[in-house]
């Protein structure tokens, strides 16, 4: 039991375990269903918060966001650039750092959350660019449209949507982020034929997220709260990689690899591919 208390004790995105039920037992279906729910609930609470914890692991204050995000690769000027209110500490890696985006594209982040990557996207693109954001999280998309405003960002629009469906034309993307949410999603299938559908030819995918080095022990893969910890939810990395070859993705390369919560079996990966 040693790493399921760790992993709760460790992780920003722990849930009143009150709201889950063995979600492994229902129709897949029903599970799917069950799962973005659970995901909604806790990240509403977490927008409600203004802050990365809605269960004590003894974050209270923004400083704790800055110092997490300041050890997953993001420098102090982003930080400081980005408006207060909008780095939740719910990342896991730094996806705009291997972007490398340029004036003028149009730039989509999967679960978006109050839109901290999206700001960060939107000086890169400039105002001849777009940043779209899409989040399935009704109290997430009213803060990170609250931000914008605060922040006078013009050229960055939030869409509600489910990753695995995204409300995006075909063939209309130049890069597409993302920061540990993949990993949530029940069907990463469906997240990366999405992702390559809306992309042009050319586009790129840059992601951070949580990926297995090895099979999770049942108590830490049936526990509920470690799904919305970015934990229950991982599967194994190759198995992740394969899907993305899947999906019809090439060129993919692991630019960072690091350990996540359970180190013995997580790790965080930001990697880049290309349709």
């Amino acid at each position: 039991m040693w790493h399921v208390e760790h992993a709760r004790n460790c992780t920003c995105r722990v849930l009143d375990g009150k709201i889950f039920e063995k979600i492994n037992k229902y129709h897949p279906m029903t599970k799917a269903r069950s799962i973005k729910q659970t995901v909604q609930e806790s990240y509403a609470k977490i927008a409600k918060s203004s802050g990365c914890c809605c269960g004590g692991c003894g974050c209270d204050s923004n400083e704790k966001a800055q110092k997490q995000s300041g050890q997953m690769g993001y420098s102090q000027d982003e930080i400081s650039k980005a408006p207060q209110g909008s780095n939740l500490g719910l990342g896991c890696g730094n996806p705009t750092a291997i972007a490398s985006l340029k004036e003028g594209e149009v730039v989509l982040d999967l679960g978006s959350g109050a839109g901290f990557d999206a700001f960060l996207a939107s000086p890169k693109v400039g105002k001849s660019g777009k940043v779209i954001g899409v989040d399935m999280t009704d109290e997430m998309l009213e803060k990170a449209r609250e931000n914008a405003e605060k922040g006078s960002f013009t050229n960055v629009e939030f869409k509600k949507g489910d990753i695995e469906e995204l409300p995006i034309e075909d063939n209309s993307i130049d890069a597409i982020i993302s920061n540990c949410v993949i990993n949530l999603a029940p069907n990463k299938e469906k997240v990366f034929k999405e992702a390559y559908r809306v992309l042009k030819t050319g586009g790129r995918l840059m992601v951070s997220d949580v990926v297995l080095v090895k099979p999770l022990p049942d108590e830490v893969k049936n526990d509920k709260e470690l799904l919305v910890g970015c934990v229950s939810g991982a599967i194994l990395k190759q198995d992740y990689l394969n899907l993305l070859k899947k999906a019809g993705f090439k060129d993919i390369t692991i630019h960072k690899e690091t350990p996540a919560f359970l180190e013995d079996y997580a790790v965080s990966i930001t990697y880049s591919a290309f349709k």
